[in-house]
């Protein structure tokens, strides 16, 4: 066995270095698949935030808004 390399490829060394080039491509497409879906998330969180916040100010304006619920005395049950 001679310890030189030749200088044409096999094709098994083709073939791996083939996978290998599509394995990374499609390693980052995944990448990019993914932190487009987390800016997506973060943007849908702070819409929702938002819509949130705005119904709690006016529940909060509504609640001030109201008069303050009367307190009745508690009634005795008549028992039979």
């Amino acid at each position: 066995m001679s310890g030189k390399k030749s200088a044409e490829p096999s094709p098994q060394s083709i073939a791996r270095s083939n996978r290998q080039r599509l394995a990374a491509e499609e390693g980052t497409r995944a990448i990019a698949d993914v932190e487009r879906q987390a800016v997506d998330v973060r943007k849908n969180m702070a819409r929702l935030r938002e819509l949130r916040e705005a119904k709690e100010a006016a529940d909060a304006t509504l609640q001030a808004s109201l008069p303050p619920p009367t307190l009745t005395k508690r009634k005795r049950k008549l028992t039979q």
